[in-house]
């Protein structure tokens, strides 16, 4: 049963992305879905990524956790639960987790069953009487926690600045799904990257290794891995850019030729400069992210910065 429901997973997951491609193709702007990125390929990038100088989210994000952990998980009792949003490999979690009371539950949500064996197995031998219970699913999707979850209090933990990858209108919804998934009374640290000098911005998703454009390309590696082979790789490159009037940086796929290919029966055109629109990381002041929160029901509470300004962690109740 069990390796048929994973199976069932698998073939739902495929679905999805060829659905999501061909539906972001047939746009006047063309698009994949950030969330597409993160296959076993892209987590591998993405991890290389996070360990390179320009990129400072990840190493300042961590900073602040180890420094403030003892404050994000204050009053949490015994039977309380942290439920964390797209969870990953849970490094980042472990600093959090040291703080929590020994009999304390730790749920984290991921479209990714491998990644969250992992994270348990680990989670098990550094943490011997912590229950986790793993949750499979689209957190942005999730429409309620487990029964075993409902009554208990908890403190959710969206970290990576990932609200970033939502536009201000969906952020809100998102964050207001947060609020009810929690309820009653729960509470929210969630990190968020800061407005800042644009050249601090662009060089952190153009890094001089080229591991953001190959994480970039991968989108396209994916298609030709996972529908069909027809996409030259040779043929795009890696753009991203920050968008003052916006406030966010966009990454894109330039097309460096006339070109054509075939998904599923469907074909496509790009003339040469032509983009395909891959994420967008939109950045906040404090007084913006907060006014956001408070849209989608919360109060905001304190707030953790790190000495350069670059990067903050939001306490939401």
């Amino acid at each position: 049963m069990a390796a048929h429901s994973a199976s069932q997973l698998r073939t739902a997951a495929e679905n999805a992305f060829q659905h999501a491609v061909l539906d972001g193709l047939s746009r006047p702007q063309k698009s994949l879905p950030s969330r597409f990125f993160y296959d076993a390929r892209g987590s591998e990038l993405f991890e290389r990524i996070t360990e390179l100088p320009e990129y400072y989210p990840t190493r300042v994000e961590t900073g602040l956790l180890a420094a403030h952990a003892a404050s994000m998980t204050r009053g949490l009792p015994g039977d309380g639960a942290l439920v964390e949003f797209g969870s990953g490999s849970s490094r980042k979690t472990e600093l959090l987790l040291r703080e929590l009371p020994r009999d304390a539950t730790y749920a984290p949500i991921d479209v990714s069953p491998a990644a969250l064996e992992a994270a348990r197995r680990r989670l098990a031998r550094r943490f011997p009487g912590l229950q986790v219970l793993p949750i499979v699913g689209d957190f942005s999707e999730l429409a309620r926690l487990p029964v075993a979850l409902r009554r208990r209090p908890k403190l959710g933990f969206f970290p990576g600045s990932t609200i970033g990858n939502f536009s201000p209108v969906d952020a809100s919804l998102l964050l207001r799904r947060f609020r009810d998934l929690l309820a009653p009374d729960g509470r929210l640290v969630i990190g968020v990257d800061l407005k800042k000098d644009s050249r601090v911005l662009e060089r952190a998703y153009n890094d001089g290794a080229g591991v953001t454009a190959k994480f970039n390309l991968n989108l396209l590696a994916r298609i030709n891995r996972e529908i069909a082979p027809v996409l030259d790789l040779d043929a795009f490159e890696h753009k991203a850019f920050y968008d003052a009037r916006e406030g966010r940086i966009e990454m894109h796929l330039v097309s460096r030729c006339d070109q054509s290919f075939e998904i599923a029966g469907r074909r496509f055109f790009l003339k040469s400069g032509e983009t395909i629109h891959t994420e967008n990381s939109y950045k906040y002041a404090v007084s913006q992210f907060r006014a956001l929160a408070q849209s989608a029901g919360w109060a905001p509470s304190q707030v953790w910065i790190d000495s350069d300004g670059l990067f903050s962690i939001h306490e939401l109740t």
